[in-house]
């Protein structure tokens, strides 16, 4: 892609990025709608729920943005988007019913409206489509990356079941979890991009670890919002990590700095779910400073992943996902 000079127009906020991203995004929510059809009724009435629900959809616009800053010009990113975003919602699907919930984004889960059955059967319609998707581009090294991805995200919803109630889980193995089930797929939408535009391998492999850095930094700012934010705003119900028993990062970093009768209550509350004292263990993780921590390795992702991106040409595309690497850190939802 041509060297842009730098004006106004460049992307500076999530709104301006998702102008930029806007009509290849359209061409992407089409073939969502068209490849969800399917003669089975009930396939078709959750595919609704989970397209009215809204969303980002955050990694298909990674994927054509990354096209984007490699100069791609053809149509193959948008399908590749698309099994990229049905990749990621049929863990959605997934996760919802193991972690038991009945909200996301503010709206009622599928399991929560159609049963549990149902939602783990159209999770897998949705990644078998996906793979169905994936056939038809024909390109095995493409194939190989999405292959392997979704075989990782499996993994880590497997490493993270492990983990819960588990009050001794540490840093290093909150990160393996996240690396696993968040950052792969990011780093997967990054770096197919690249490899449409046919970048040199380091800039595919920089655009990888932009990826990567980038869903880091994603999933540690939506382990604090959990405690920072607001139901409405944030679209589930807060302190959801604590009654699942999930130790994330701003309770892993209270526990190493609180009082012996706060780690008590925090380690019984991961220890056994439940939000009997919600109030006070909010408290004590923010008199620990773990929300400052937190924040500040989350910042540090962002960071790496901006850091990343200084290998490629500069670009309007380039420019948005620098622009996106901050909104992971300054978004409240």
């Amino acid at each position: 892609m041509n060297s842009m000079p730098a004006d106004a127009s460049r992307p500076a906020d999530f709104s301006q990025v998702r102008a930029l991203a806007a009509a290849d995004m359209q061409r992407v929510d089409a073939l969502i709608r068209q490849r969800l059809s399917s003669d089975v009724v009930l396939i078709n009435q959750i595919a609704d729920h989970i397209i009215a629900s809204g969303g980002k959809r955050l990694r298909p616009m990674l994927h054509v943005l990354a096209a984007g800053a490699s100069g791609y010009r053809g149509d193959q990113h948008t399908k590749l988007a698309a099994i990229i975003e049905f990749i990621h919602t049929s863990t959605l699907l997934h996760d919802d019913v193991v972690d038991e919930s009945d909200l996301r984004r503010g709206r009622k889960t599928a399991n929560a409206l159609w049963g549990n059955a149902a939602s783990v059967l159209v999770g897998d319609f949705l990644y078998s489509r996906s793979f169905q998707l994936m056939v038809e581009l024909d390109d095995m090294r493409i194939m190989r990356i999405l292959a392997d991805t979704t075989n990782t995200i499996a993994e880590g919803e497997v490493l993270q079941l492990l983990n819960i109630g588990n009050a001794d889980v540490d840093e290093a193995a909150y990160l393996a979890v996240i690396e696993r089930k968040t950052a792969v797929l990011f780093a997967a939408a990054t770096e197919l991009g690249g490899i449409l535009g046919g970048l040199p391998e380091n800039q595919i492999a920089a655009l990888r670890e932009y990826g990567m850095q980038l869903g880091y930094a994603f999933q540690i700012a939506d382990d604090l919002l959990d405690y920072v934010s607001d139901a409405d705003t944030l679209g589930k119900n807060i302190g959801d990590d604590l009654a699942e028993g999930k130790p994330t990062l701003p309770v892993i970093y209270a526990l190493e700095k609180s009082t012996p009768e706060q780690a008590q209550s925090l380690r019984h509350a991961i220890e056994h779910g439940g939000l009997d004292s919600l109030d006070r263990i909010i408290a004590a993780i923010r008199d620990s400073g773990a929300l400052e921590r937190t924040h500040q390795r989350a910042v540090f992702h962002s960071d790496a992943a901006g850091a990343a991106l200084q290998v490629l040409p500069d670009s309007a595309h380039r420019d948005a996902l620098l622009a996106l690497a901050a909104y992971a850190v300054e978004r409240k939802s």
